[in-house]
């Protein structure tokens, strides 16, 4: 599941005449070239996230987010002009020791050497911020407004394949689906820099990569989503989609241990109950920051490296939601680190 403001804005621009591709079951994903861009479906996304360290400090955590948005608008025009498919971006980086998040994002249309989404593999760009396979590794390089991170990222496990080998489920009709696979336990070596002082890192991160056309069920106004490297070497994702009373309209998750077993839970095993909640001093959005995810007879509770992890995308996607890096405790002892997203929670949406 990848940011309400990339779903919303999808679904608040006008989509008369568009015939976007659709989201099939039994559809099998082929790589490398599921890697890239689906420029015939409405709305797409390149998510990593994970957890840096020097051994120095506490780790940080890091988030570097590509959107690419079809314009159903633009579909008819024939002008070299015309925005067709529009191209945004987020990077934030959360240090304990700041107390909240540096966050910075871009947007652009593509062509013109603006920004581009590729076919055949992995490679988004706008401007000087890119995200791209070289190899079997993943680089990105992302020079924002008061830090930088150059990131070389390196598979040690298969591609895991969401929900029904990649057809992704988001409410009981098929027609709310994404095509959606994940690379847990990417490792990360790189350098980061924070007003001018630069750090020579290492660590783990998790990638999403999710495309799709129709997501959002009725009544959805929002989700909580977690993706979680396991220290054991497993991996764990789970979400619910949230209805204006808070309760779940459809849920799912995944756990792939470290042997490579998998098990998936379905909608009626998942369940995610708030321990504590923090209200942003800037929004007065109140998130459940910590939670504890049931899925099936096993709990995980999740714990926040600091409470305030609000990104305001206003500028960008047009939102704001609470994406941070958080820990996580689980049955016999298990732990890992990873993200949560909770989206719907900071008041209607504008754009």
């Amino acid at each position: 599941m990848r940011s309400l403001a990339a779903f919303l804005l999808a679904l608040a621009l006008p989509a008369i005449g568009a015939a976007y591709d659709p989201v099939m079951p039994g559809t099998a994903l082929a790589f490398p070239a599921d890697h890239g861009a689906h420029p015939g479906h409405r709305i797409e996304w390149w998510y990593v996230t994970g957890q840096l360290e020097d051994g120095a400090a506490k780790p940080i955590g890091f988030q570097v987010t590509f959107f690419r948005l079809r314009n159903a608008e633009a579909d008819g025009s024939e002008s070299r002009f015309a925005p067709k498919q529009l191209l945004m971006a987020h990077a934030a980086i959360a240090d304990p020791s700041r107390g909240s998040l540096l966050h910075d994002q871009r947007a652009a249309r593509e062509g013109f050497g603006l920004a581009t989404a590729k076919i055949g593999d992995t490679d988004v760009s706008i401007g000087r911020w890119r995200l791209a396979r070289e190899g079997e590794d993943y680089v990105a390089e992302i020079p924002a407004d008061g830090f930088s991170l150059t990131l070389r990222m390196t598979p040690t496990q298969p591609v895991l394949l969401q929900g029904e080998r990649g057809f992704s489920r988001k409410g009981p009709d098929a027609r709310h689906a994404s095509y959606y696979y994940s690379q847990p336990q990417l490792a990360v070596r790189g350098r980061l820099v924070i007003d001018g002082k630069a750090r020579e890192m290492k660590g783990r991160a998790w990638l999403d990569h999710e495309w799709s056309s129709e997501l959002l069920v009725q009544g959805a106004v929002g989700w909580d989503w977690i993706g979680v490297n396991l220290d054991d070497g497993g991996a764990l994702m789970a979400f619910r989609l949230r209805d204006a009373s808070g309760e779940p309209l459809w849920a799912s998750a995944l756990v792939r241990e470290a042997d490579g077993r998998v098990r998936t839970y379905s909608h009626s095993e998942v369940a995610f109950r708030p321990l504590r909640r923090w209200r942003s001093p800037r929004t007065n959005a109140e998130y459940p920051v910590a939670m504890a995810v049931t899925l099936g007879a096993s709990e995980w509770r999740v714990e926040p490296w600091m409470p305030d992890q609000e990104l305001d995308s206003r500028a960008s996607t047009g939102t704001v939601y609470w994406e941070g890096a958080v820990s996580v405790t689980g049955p016999q002892g298990r732990k890992g680190a990873g993200y949560l997203e909770l989206t719907g929670y900071a008041g209607p949406l504008r754009f």
